[in-house]
Order: C-alpha cells, then structure tokens, then sequence
C-alpha cells in the first residue's frame, strides 16, 4: 500500500511518500502552507497514495491542546478534499527527532529549517508503517 506523510507545520507542511510495499518512507517534498490544501491534493494523487497519514502533534502527557485539535480540523477538511483514507498518527517529538538526525548527519542550520518537515513526515509515514507490520492481526476464519 503506497501511503503518503503529512507533517503539518506552521508555515510548511512535509511530504513523505512510502514504498508500493508500504515498508520503507522515504521524504518527499515540502509544499508551502496556504489557506486551500491544493499543493496537498495534487502530490496525493501524483503519488498515487492509497491513503494518507497526517501527524498528531499529543502533548508529552497524551492530552489534546490546541495544536492537536487544528491538527484534527485540518485532517477532517483533507477528508473532503481527497478520495483515500486519511488516518492520524501520533507524531511527539518527530520535529525533535528530525533536528537531531539531520544535525548529526552535518546539515547546517538553515537548510535543517527548509527540510526538517519533510524529515518530520518521514519519521511519522516510517512509524505508522512499523505499527501496522507489527499490530496483532484478526486470525482467519475459515471458509466452509
């Protein structure tokens, strides 16, 4: 199953885009954060997602605040755009995460501003598809 990462973001929002196994993310793009979801819809459907993952940005403690309930709104108006599931995943410390590797690998600050969204995305698609190769799967009924 393709999938495609939304890491949303204040000004960006972050694009990863999974492999037609659904095993590996991989960072796509960043598209720049506007009041119509436009640049959204057409990389979901130029990168024949089957469904969409967009970030939960949880408290540390697990509680919704503000930015989990615009999270939300936002996933709910992609939902209307778009003809394929949109599910949310829960995102703590992705951006933090992200910082950190890109420092590690030697990216200096100011191109760690323009692509860490895109890493977020990748870090947050890269978790959801784990989570559903290990989730314990209903066992098969059998056929009469």
């Amino acid at each position: 199953m393709r999938a495609v990462g939304l890491d949303l973001g204040e000004r960006r929002i972050g694009v990863a885009v999974s492999d037609r196994a659904g095993a590996l993310a991989v960072g796509h793009s960043v598209v720049a954060r506007t009041d119509d979801w436009q640049a959204v819809v057409d990389a979901v459907r130029e990168l024949e997602a089957e469904c969409v993952v967009v970030g939960l940005p949880l408290s540390l403690d697990g509680s919704r605040g503000a930015a989990a309930r615009k999270a939300e709104v936002d996933a709910a108006a992609l939902r209307a755009l778009l003809d394929v599931p949109v599910e949310m995943v829960d995102e703590r410390l992705t951006t933090v995460s992200a910082h950190r590797g890109l420092q590690a690998a030697g990216v200096r600050s100011a191109a760690r501003r323009r692509v860490v969204d895109q890493a977020a995305a990748t870090i947050l698609l890269q978790a959801w598809l784990d989570g559903r190769r290990t989730a314990p799967r209903e066992p098969e009924r059998e056929r009469s």
